[in-house]
């Protein structure tokens, strides 16, 4: 018998999965009239440019502070920050107390702004698509495998944290 491996065994890394949905986002966004979408002109946020910029700017700096204060703990706590390797203590400190996925909100809220500096919608609307396709075969297989390897301790954090926010 092969013993299971220790680590989640999340589909794709996070990052890529997000970047994927932006790109086709971007893309339909920008070539969509190719294929029967409304023209690029027709389809705008409707933000004044430097509303927008100030929106976007501020989207994307808090979603980074939001991933770079998790990762932080994660280092200081001598875990990995990657899905695909081995997680040795659980962090239920920092941003963790308010999320058990605070990084991947920190992709969503960076994402978001992204879109709004591209002036995107097409893209912004994927966001919710590519937050299941998270939800599902990420968040989903690294749950299991937390609650495997740190049992009580784990399904005690899950009752007192949100999966989200």
């Amino acid at each position: 018998m092969t013993a299971r491996p220790d680590h989640p065994g999340v589909i794709a890394p996070p990052p890529l999965i997000y970047f994927a949905f932006l790109g086709l986002g971007w893309a339909l966004d920008r070539f969509g009239a190719q294929i029967g979408l409304p023209p690029d002109e027709a389809m705008t946020l409707g933000l004044a440019t430097e509303v927008r910029r100030g929106v976007a700017l501020a989207l994307i700096l808090g979603g980074l502070l939001l991933d770079g204060m998790a990762a932080g703990l994660f280092r200081r706590l001598g875990t990995a920050v990657e899905p695909w390797k081995p997680s040795t203590v659980l962090a239920t400190d920092g941003p963790y107390r308010f999320s058990r996925n605070p990084i991947y909100v920190g992709f969503a809220i960076t994402y978001a702004g992204l879109t709004v500096a591209m002036d995107a919608p097409i893209a912004l609307a994927l966001l919710l698509p590519c937050l299941v396709v998270v939800d599902r075969f990420v968040i989903a297989r690294e749950e299991k495998y937390l609650e495997e390897k740190f049992g009580e301790s784990y399904r005690a954090y899950t009752r007192s944290v949100r999966r989200w926010i």
